[in-house]
């Protein structure tokens, strides 16, 4: 298992090319997070996903609160 990340690098390949850098520090934060905070599966909304899948839907929610995806381009951009 690759929590708790120590560091962006070590994000899954797929995030570290789709963010910036801001974005993969704001994912990796809300992902840590949500992996120790949700460790028990009676604390999940849905215990039947696992806590990996729970702790990724809660880092992409947190970097979608500051950032958008240009449907044009498919960058992340900070909104305004």
């Amino acid at each position: 298992m690759p929590f708790p990340y120590k560091s962006t690098g070590a994000l899954p390949e797929a995030v570290r090319h789709a963010l910036p850098e801001h974005a993969l520090e704001i994912f990796m934060k809300a992902a840590n997070a949500a992996w120790e905070k949700y460790k028990d599966p009676r604390e999940r909304r849905d215990p039947k996903e696992s806590r990996e899948e729970v702790a990724y839907k809660i880092a992409w929610a947190a970097v979608e609160r500051v950032y958008v995806k240009d449907p044009a381009t498919g960058a992340w951009k900070k909104k305004a």
